[in-house]
């Protein structure tokens, strides 16, 4: 049911949303995943001798995992949206999973652009900006349905959860510039 929640949603179809169950165990197992797979690299670089670059890179996408739920909720309670909000959160935890394929998709675009001659960089720019806007789509159009949201308030929370979870992600690295001067990723 959840990759045929996820891929009619991909298509824009909006009974893709009833795919997914509005319950709390359906919620935390979408959830499980986004946490173990960084568990696990951390444990992979704690391992390597880099506890402190482990630590910090699982606890930064932590915060960012639990941020798109949390806000999402928030947002879902004042707009009295809120019996809405754990099937909206568990299907916008599973779109993480389409980033896989549209990255290979994004790829043959590149390639394809290469191939009329655009340069390399500027054909993976444009490959990466097509897949990034039609993930930012399909963000929006998770929400708006699982809402039940105005396009207005839909783009207003992709918006902000997007730079809720870009600030934890790299907020790392942001305060290592800012306490050193440099961007020094070993340090991080």
């Amino acid at each position: 049911m959840i990759l045929r929640g996820l891929f009619l949603m991909a298509r824009g179809a909006k009974s893709g949303i009833k795919e997914f169950d509005n319950s709390m165990d359906a919620f935390t197992a979408s959830l499980a995943p986004l946490i173990a797979f960084p568990l696990v690299g951390a444990g992979v670089s704690a391992v390597g001798g880099q506890w402190q670059l482990a630590l910090i890179g699982f606890l930064s996408h932590l915060c960012a995992v639990l941020a798109l739920p949390l806000i999402t909720h928030e947002f879902a309670r004042r707009t009295g949206r809120e019996a809405l909000w754990l099937r909206t959160a568990t299907a916008l935890d599973w779109s993480f999973w389409l980033l896989v394929p549209l990255l290979f998709v994004a790829a043959i675009a590149g390639a394809v652009f290469v191939q009329f001659g655009l340069p390399l960089m500027s054909a993976e720019y444009i490959a990466l900006g097509l897949m990034g806007g039609y993930l930012f789509w399909y963000h929006w159009f998770i929400v708006r349905t699982g809402l039940v949201l105005g396009r207005g308030q839909a783009a207003f929370l992709v918006v902000l959860t997007s730079i809720v979870m870009a600030l934890f992600t790299a907020g790392p690295f942001l305060l290592d510039y800012a306490f050193t001067g440099s961007f020094d990723l070993s340090r991080v």
